[in-house]
């Protein structure tokens, strides 16, 4: 049986950040990451958190992340997979190093952080991942060719991995907020 404990990437402020206060009320350790430094304790009012300065993007970063909670037993029983950018440009003028930050950030990185943590979830046969998408993703919006893509590509990841491991009593949601 895993901990009660939930990973949550981009947890430094907006829907991350109050997605940490409300698994914290509820009685989980919470384990927040962001690209800088962040005073988690302080945000949450708590010691029961643990905030780690991670890259999304980062493969190695990440599976090194998931030694330190093995490490300290604190593997999660739920993800949430929140950490999401913005690089706003009309599709004609959109330079491809923004398309591809885009895409890294906020579609690429749920492959990488879901897979480095659902096999702890299989073994132990529970688990939740909670992938936040976007209004975008469903109506698209000017200047956000990348962004809609890539909250659009979440809808997609999260449906059809929830008919993966459906049967290892493991849930994967999407929650598609509006504007914010």
């Amino acid at each position: 049986m895993l901990n009660k404990t939930v990973f949550i990437t981009g947890s430094s402020r907006g829907i991350g950040l109050s997605m940490a206060k409300a698994f914290l009320e509820d009685g989980y350790f919470v384990i927040g990451t962001s690209r800088s430094e962040f005073d988690l304790e302080t945000a949450l009012g708590s010691k029961n958190c643990l905030h780690m300065v991670l890259d999304v993007t980062d493969r190695d970063a990440i599976k090194h992340a998931l030694e330190l909670l093995n490490a300290r037993s604190l593997l999660p029983s739920v993800v949430v997979n929140n950490a999401g950018i913005t690089k706003d440009q009309l599709f004609l003028r959109m330079k491809d190093d923004d398309w591809d930050q885009v895409l890294n950030t906020n579609l690429t990185s749920v492959f990488n952080i879901t897979k480095t943590f659902i096999k702890s979830m299989v073994k132990a046969r529970e688990g939740r991942v909670i992938n936040i998408s976007s209004v975008a993703a469903l109506m698209g919006n000017p200047g956000q060719v990348n962004y809609s893509a890539s909250k659009s590509g979440i809808g997609g990841f999260t449906r059809s991995l929830a008919k993966e491991v459906a049967s290892r009593n493991i849930t994967v949601n999407s929650i598609t907020p509006g504007f914010i």
